[in-house]
């Protein structure tokens, strides 16, 4: 087998596996509130505020979200200047107005633009503050959670490659698939 074949067969494993990884860490970390039922587009897909995944980090797993939920109602609670306890039963009470009736289609994309004006309204109306202030609290703990989990994979990517598990040249071939959307969570 030529070099360039091994190469490209390894890039493509390392990408696969690496991929295959992230996929199951972001299902981990995937945001535990439900997507608003009656939409044409349903996800399982979380809504920021709760977790992010999207949007917030946290996780199933342990219940609905576990330790890391409740982290997440007071990076909120904090961004919002409330009470965290008045967060978390806002929170929950979206979740069980939002919960889906069925399992989402597959290969649906969910409606985030949607799904975060919902939160936020709902959000905002039960805290007795602007929509617009919860918006940006969430986009920001959006932005936070992206950035830790893009140099969560820098980090593995740089060990793997100090490990000689991985080269630079495939490293960045991940990185920039990620960055892209191709595999793992992202690109959004």
């Amino acid at each position: 087998m030529s070099r360039t074949k091994r190469m490209t067969l390894a890039i493509s494993a390392g990408a696969l596996a690496l991929g295959a990884g992230l996929g199951v860490t972001g299902m981990a970390s995937a945001a535990t509130t439900p997507t608003p039922t009656p939409s044409s587009s349903t996800s399982t897909e979380a809504t920021p505020g709760t977790t992010d995944g999207q949007g917030m980090r946290g996780g199933h797993g342990h219940g609905r979200g576990g330790d890391r939920g409740v982290a997440q109602a007071a990076e909120l609670a904090a961004k919002l200047g409330v009470d965290e306890a008045k967060v978390t039963e806002a929170l929950q009470a979206f979740r069980e107005a939002n919960k889906p009736t069925t399992p989402p289609a597959e290969g649906t994309k969910p409606d985030r633009a949607a799904r975060d004006a919902a939160l936020a309204k709902s959000l905002a109306e039960s805290l007795g503050i602007e929509a617009s202030k919860v918006t940006t609290a969430l986009e920001e703990l959006r932005t936070a959670a992206q950035a830790d989990r893009a140099a969560a994979l820098k980090t593995k990517l740089d060990k793997a490659v100090t490990d000689g598990t991985l080269t630079q040249a495939e490293a960045d071939a991940v990185t920039k698939a990620v960055e892209k959307g191709v595999i793992g969570g992202g690109g959004h």
